[in-house]
């Protein structure tokens, strides 16, 4: 065995994926004393840390920006730019995720991604070419409205007066200006990971599926819906573009649909566009073994999750893919159908959640080290 490729995504609250492809350096150097090309590809899905694991393989730095939050309270956002200054690396949950709402104030009519909007802003300050929008974790539902104000777009009434941009002003929208929208935008290419396909509208749409867990009840639910169908109208009307039924165009309440239509964005899995621009497949096709991994490992993993994405395009090579996380849970097995080989969960022993958490390095150093030994039979 001469070359390893390690490419694990993050363990949410406990490390970055670069700091569990370390970890599992470490073990496997305790074991495989002799020189090993070991390759280090920290990944991601689109999702939390997203930006963390692209700023990490692209030698990026990481910015930050105070900016709107979901509810117009200003937060402090963070985004990154490619060490060849060419792309910029922006979570929306950053400016307009769940997480920036508490409990008792997540109600998505009021909601907005003016935050995000604001953050692309800050990325065309430094000329970037691409930017590349991981929308997972969105508290809104507005259609990416918040978005295009931002970028310089105009929200108008029936009358011509200016429309707050959150899910429930939608409803009252009779045009969107986008005469004044932000020039720099032609010449930047905007790729969405998206690892949803929900469509915009109806029972499996954004609000229907989405607006519950962002504090919507029943009625509004309906009422979203009916805003978002507005305003898709209306943005249908202005752009001469169709988006409602495009898969994604319902993600992260909508703002797939907006950023489809008025930004020209093309939407992709958030795994697949991190092994593109770490150029995962040239850099695996000489491997012996892929070892990657993530928090959990269970029956949901096949869908779209950074594990089985990095063992298919390692199958494409016929390398070996060992997951190594931080827990399996219920039927995990059926990775074995999609390209992993074998998977283990560094929990040795019975621990509690904040047990593993915190010592999450140096079980999975250990764990790599375990199964370094069994390589080595």
């Amino acid at each position: 065995m001469k070359k390893i490729v390690i490419a694990p995504d993050s363990f949410k609250e406990s490390m970055t994926a670069k700091q569990a492809a370390v970890a599992i350096a470490k073990g496997i150097k305790t074991v495989f004393h002799q020189q090993l090309d070991l390759e280090l590809i920290p990944m991601a899905d689109g999702g939390e840390g997203t930006t963390q694991s692209l700023a990490d393989a692209l030698s990026g730095t990481i910015h930050s920006k105070i900016v709107n939050g979901p509810l117009g309270d200003p937060v402090t956002a963070s985004y990154a730019i490619s060490g060849d200054t060419k792309t910029a690396i922006i979570e929306m949950a950053e400016a307009s995720g769940l997480a920036l709402v508490p409990n008792e104030k997540r109600n998505p009519l009021k909601t907005s991604t003016y935050g995000t909007g604001q953050l692309i802003q800050a990325a065309l300050d430094h000329n970037v070419e691409k930017i590349i929008l991981g929308i997972g974790g969105s508290a809104t539902n507005d259609g990416g409205a918040g978005v295009v104000e931002a970028l310089g777009g105009r929200l108008l009434d029936s009358e011509g007066n200016s429309l707050p941009s959150n899910g429930g002003s939608l409803i009252h929208l009779n045009d969107i200006d986008v005469s004044n929208l932000d020039k720099r935008l032609q010449g930047v290419e905007i790729i969405v990971a998206c690892d949803v396909d929900n469509p915009l509208l109806g029972e499996h749409g954004a609000s229907a599926i989405y607006g519950p867990q962002k504090g919507a009840d029943k009625k509004m639910v309906a009422d979203l819906d009916s805003a978002l169908s507005n305003y898709h109208d209306v943005v249908e009307r202005v752009t001469k573009k169709s988006v409602k039924d495009i898969p994604g165009a319902g993600a992260a309440g909508g703002l797939g649909a907006g950023l489809l239509a008025v930004l020209q964005a093309k939407l992709e899995p958030g795994v697949e566009i991190v092994l593109k621009e770490t150029n995962f497949h040239e850099r695996v096709a000489d491997a012996d073994l892929v070892i990657t991994g993530e928090g959990k490992i269970d029956g949901q993993t096949i869908y779209g999750k950074t594990p089985i994405g990095v063992a298919k395009a390692a199958k494409k090579f016929g390398v070996p893919v060992i997951a190594l996380s931080g827990t399996l849970g219920a039927d995990y097995e059926i990775v074995y159908d999609h390209g992993i080989d074998a998977a283990f969960s560094i929990v040795q022993g019975p621990c509690d959640l904040e047990d593993a958490l915190e010592n999450g390095p140096d079980y999975l150093e250990k764990l790599a080290g375990s199964v370094s030994r069994v390589l080595k039979i």
